[in-house]
Order: structure tokens, then sequence, then C-alpha cells
């Protein structure tokens, strides 16, 4: 449900929140074995939540090792130039 979700079936935020929180207690109670991995490896959705579920302990454990470096790049980056005063018009 929450990849048609995803892919745009016009759901309110309500709505999302509330699968997405479903489906996060559900992946809570699985195992971590092979069936998991199959399944997490066939819906992307259910691989994110999975994986913010345990970023604390294991990071973006199934994202791709450059794409989780691109984004940790860009987002130290993001950080850098927020952290700068503003120019100040001349």
């Amino acid at each position: 449900m929450l990849e048609r979700l995803e892919a745009g079936n016009h759901a309110d935020a309500a709505q999302y929140r509330d699968v997405a929180h479903r489906l996060a207690e559900e992946l809570k109670t699985l195992p971590r074995d092979a069936a998991t991995d199959a399944l997490l490896s066939a819906s992307p959705a259910a691989a994110t939540i999975y994986e913010n579920l345990y970023y604390e302990q294991a990071g973006l454990c199934r994202t791709q090792l450059e794409l989780a470096t691109a984004a940790e790049l860009a987002a130290r980056e993001f950080i850098a130039r927020a952290s700068r005063p503003a120019a100040s018009p001349t």
C-alpha cells in the first residue's frame, strides 16, 4: 500500500502517516534474515522505513555506499552554508 501511495495515489498526509506507522510496527517484529532482506529488496518504501528504524544502530545500512556518502556530503555542505552569516547588502 505504501508503494502505491508513493506512486501518487492522492492520499492525504494523515493516511500516508498511518500506513507508514503500521508498516514500521510490522517491520519491528521481523527477524533480521534472508526473507526480510528479500522483502525489503522488493519494496523500496519499506526498505527506507526499515533503515530509518535502525539508523541509530546501523546507519544507512540498505543504501548503496556511494549514495549514502553523497547524501552525507550534501548535508554537510548545506549545514556549512546555512551556518555562514548572510552577506550584508552593499
